[in-house]
């Protein structure tokens, strides 16, 4: 009796330590085959637009984007009476995502008269946990237009000519919480307001989303210019502000020094310097609200 039982339990150890070590080996072959599976990284911002310049973020394909930027200020001494600012600048905006990844967009502003209009893809995207997607790149290509309209019968409207912008944008995200960008930009004028100055101009812009909870974020952007115009005063754009997320509309508050939209205009035309003097602090207010004309597939 008692070899009968010890060949059972020798018989049931056999059979128990096998059976462990072929599911040793299962999980060894699921994580070789889970740690070659990439994962991208998601929602490195919430928006396409971090507040003045664009994020790498494009929408889905399908989604229809629908954007009101204003820019409020005051004019120095200003004799007349209006109700919380003297100056509201506003564009209005589309945006249609052609694939996940290729986005294409137009706008007006009506205190400038600017028409613009831009392509955007994402050609690279973060991997988590990989050393070969360790960031995110996209691409995008603006031009805009500038109608000047003069107060002479002679002359009743003349043009600014066209403006392009390219710009490369490079961002990581850090951690659930904290996510940066850097975007080196060439500009090219065909304006014939500077005669004397060059028709092209580079920038780096320098930005960042800091999660304060689930819906709400603090934004940062700063333009440096490297040969800025020299017939104009200028200084670099910068901006703070929150972006707050309701469900598909995104409300972004921000001062900033900068009243144009325009990538070409605020980078490098930025005529005010960012300080509590008057005229120079502005109040931005964004809204955006996301229209799915198309079910995502799960």
């Amino acid at each position: 009796m008692k070899n009968n039982r010890l060949i059972i339990f020798i018989i049931c150890f056999c059979f128990f330590a096998n059976f462990k070590l072929q599911a040793q080996d299962l999980l060894k072959k699921l994580d070789a085959e889970l740690s070659d599976e990439k994962i991208e990284e998601i929602a490195t911002f919430k928006t396409t637009r971090l507040g003045l310049g664009h994020s790498i973020e494009t929408r889905k394909k399908g989604a229809l984007q629908i954007s009101l930027y204003n820019r409020y200020w005051d004019i120095p001494d200003f004799k007349g009476q209006r109700f919380l600012a003297d100056v509201v600048s506003t564009r209005y905006g589309l945006e249609y995502s052609i694939t996940d990844d290729f986005t294409f967009g137009a706008g007006y502003t009506n205190y400038d008269k600017i028409s613009d209009g831009y392509l955007k893809y994402k050609l690279l995207k973060q991997q988590q946990n990989s050393k070969t997607g360790f960031i995110s790149l996209t691409l995008l290509q603006t031009i805009s237009h500038k109608k000047i309209t003069s107060p002479t019968i002679y002359q009743p409207t003349t043009s600014d000519g066209y403006a392009f912008v390219s710009q490369l944008l490079i961002a990581r995200k850090i951690n659930q919480n904290l996510s940066l960008q850097v975007s080196p930009t060439f500009l090219h004028s065909q304006s014939n307001r500077f005669l004397n100055e060059s028709k092209n101009q580079f920038a780096i812009a320098f930005g960042g989303r800091h999660k304060i909870n689930e819906h709400t974020a603090v934004v940062s952007e700063y333009f440096y210019v490297a040969n800025p115009l020299k017939s104009i005063e200028t200084y670099n754009a910068f901006m703070i502000g929150i972006n707050w997320e309701v469900s598909d509309l995104m409300l972004q508050f921000h001062l900033t020094n900068a009243r144009n939209f325009a990538e070409d205009t605020f980078i490098t035309r930025t005529t005010n310097n960012f300080n509590f003097k008057d005229g120079n602090l502005h109040f931005g207010f964004n809204a955006t609200f996301i229209l799915h004309t198309r079910k995502n597939k799960l």
